[in-house]
C-alpha cells in the first residue's frame, strides 16, 4: 500500500489550545500539537492539560503530537497522554540519539516521527530508522547546525545538511519508510525562499516540509504541485495503463512498472486519484 504523502506538517503550540481548530482548518496534510520547543518551560503541565482537554472534548480530531525529549521530566506524562487517545495518529520524538528511546514511545501504540537533531542521532540513524514503530523520519536542521557548529544560513552549512537529508533518505528507503519530511523554514515572510526550498525538498525525494506558520502551507503545497504538463503525461500513462499491458508505450516512451511508479506519485502530489 502506497503511505500517505505528507506535504505540510504543520505545528500549533499545546499552550494556546485556541489555535487548534484553526490550524485544523488551514488544509496542511497534518497538524502537529507540540508540547516541546514552542512551549515555555513554566506551561508544560497546562500545555498537556489543554491537549487533553481538547481530545477528550473532540474525539473526532486528528492529530500528531510532539512530546518532549527523552531526557526531559515530562516525556513519560506525555507519552501517557497519546496513548491515552485515539485522536493522537502519530508521536513525534525529538532529539532521539538511540532506538530504545523510540522503543520506548512506540509502546503507546502510535507510529512514531524521530526527529534527528545532534551528530549522536545522525550516526545511530540506522538502528533508529528500523526500531519497531517508526513510520517516518524528520530533522531539525537549527538545532543539527547548532550541535555541529555549523554557521546556518551559509552556503556551506547547506552542504553539510544536504548529508543529513541524504542520509535520511537513505535509511527511510532501506527501512521502508515513508518518504521523510524536510526541516522547518524559519523566515515566516519569505514565501519565495520557503518555495524554493519545498521544491529542492520535492527533488531530492521528501515529501514535503515541517511548518511553522499557517501561512506557509499554501505556499509549500502549491511548489510542490506538479506543473499542468506533468499532470497531463501522468493521467495519459494512467489512461493507457487501464489496458492492462505490462509494457507500452505513451508519448514515445517506453513506459514500465519505474514510470508507471512516477505518474502515480505526480497525481498523488496533486491530490488527484491514480485512476
Amino acid at each position: 500500500m502506497q503511505p500517505q504523502i505528507i506535504r505540510s506538517a504543520l505545528f500549533v503550540p499545546a499552550s494556546r489550545p485556541e489555535r487548534i481548530p484553526k490550524a485544523l482548518a488551514v488544509g496542511a496534510d497534518a497538524v502537529i500539537v507540540d508540547l516541546e520547543d514552542a512551549v515555555q518551560e513554566s506551561l508544560k503541565v497546562e500545555a498537556r492539560a489543554n491537549l487533553d482537554a481538547f481530545l477528550s472534548a473532540n474525539p473526532d480530531a486528528r492529530l500528531l503530537v510532539r512530546i518532549n525529549a527523552p531526557e526531559h521530566a515530562g516525556h513519560g506524562a506525555d507519552i501517557a497522554l497519546c496513548a491515552r487517545h485515539a485522536g493522537v495518529v502519530a508521536v513525534l520524538l525529538p532529539k532521539v540519539e538511540s532506538a530504545a528511546q523510540v522503543v520506548l514511545v512506540a509502546a503507546c501504540g502510535k507510529p512514531v516521527w524521530p526527529i534527528i537533531e545532534s551528530a549522536a542521532g545522525l550516526l545511530a540513524l540506522a538502528e533508529i530508522a528500523r526500531a519497531d514503530g517508526v513510520e517516518r523520519l524528520s530533522f531539525g536542521a537549527l538545532d543539527l547546525g547548532l550541535d555541529l557548529g555549523l554557521s546556518i544560513g551559509s552556503a556551506a552549512a547547506e552542504r553539510i545538511l544536504d548529508q543529513a537529508r541524504y542520509a535520511l533518505l537513505l535509511h527511510s528507503r532501506t527501512a521502508h519508510l515513508a518518504a521523510p519530511l524536510d526541516s522547518v523554514f524559519p523566515a515566516i515572510e519569505d514565501h519565495d525562499g520557503l518555495a524554493r526550498t519545498a521544491r529542492d525538498a520535492r527533488d531530492m525525494g521528501f515529501d514535503g516540509l515541517l511548518c511553522i506558520h499557517p501561512s506557509q502551507v499554501e505556499v509549500v503545497h502549491g511548489a510542490l504541485r506538479p506543473a499542468d504538463e506533468e499532470l497531463a503525461w501522468a493521467r495519459r500513462v494512467m489512461a493507457a495503463a487501464s489496458s492492462g499491458a505490462g509494457v507500452f508505450v505513451v508519448d514515445g516512451q517506453m513506459v514500465d512498472a519505474p514510470v508507471l511508479g512516477r505518474a502515480r506519485r505526480l497525481l498523488q502530489r496533486a491530490a488527484e486519484p491514480p485512476a
